[in-house]
């Protein structure tokens, strides 16, 4: 991420090709804007499929994880957001609950989610990835772009921006 690119003017540049999740995350992470390429995982309350992209090279691209908005088990904590930053990601977007608040503020990772929940998630190895989700009432697919900044959030089919 070199220059940094803001969602109200990619808005103002782009008002017929961007979707605008509704303003429901809170930011968690250490970076407070990001954006890449989309990959997907459908994941309510067991993080299988979170972990297993996570430890796959993010290349600056954002995870968006659709937990059903379940705030009963966090889909991302501490471990696993070391280990996106470690493996380049540039972001995860969960619509449900993270916890460990304290290590995610220090990953170099931008992490938004719908809550905070200090309860771990199952584990057993259900969940899907490559599919349409929904973040913030947006569908998001595979290979959309996400834009997220202290302003909002927002999706589009391909980059906003001069690569």
């Amino acid at each position: 991420m070199n220059q940094p690119v803001f969602t109200c003017d990619l808005c103002d540049a782009h008002p017929e090709r961007v979707r605008v999740l509704a303003p429901v995350f809170s930011s968690f992470g250490g970076r407070r804007a990001f954006f890449g390429p989309v990959e997907t995982v459908q994941a309510h309350e067991d993080n299988s499929m979170v972990r297993e992209a996570v430890a796959e090279a993010g290349a600056g691209r954002v995870l968006a994880v659709d937990g059903g908005g379940s705030l009963k088990r966090s889909l991302l904590g501490g471990d696993l957001a070391a280990l996106a930053a470690s493996n380049g990601w540039a972001g995860v977007i969960v619509n449900g609950a993270v916890r460990d608040a304290h290590e995610l503020e220090t990953a170099d990772l931008g992490v938004l989610a719908l809550g905070l929940i200090p309860m771990k998630t199952e584990k057993r190895g259900r969940g899907a990835r490559g599919l349409t989700v929904c973040l913030g009432g947006v569908p998001i697919r595979p290979g959309d772009w996400i834009y997220a900044d202290r302003d909002g959030v927002l999706a589009a089919e391909g980059p906003l921006h001069e690569q």
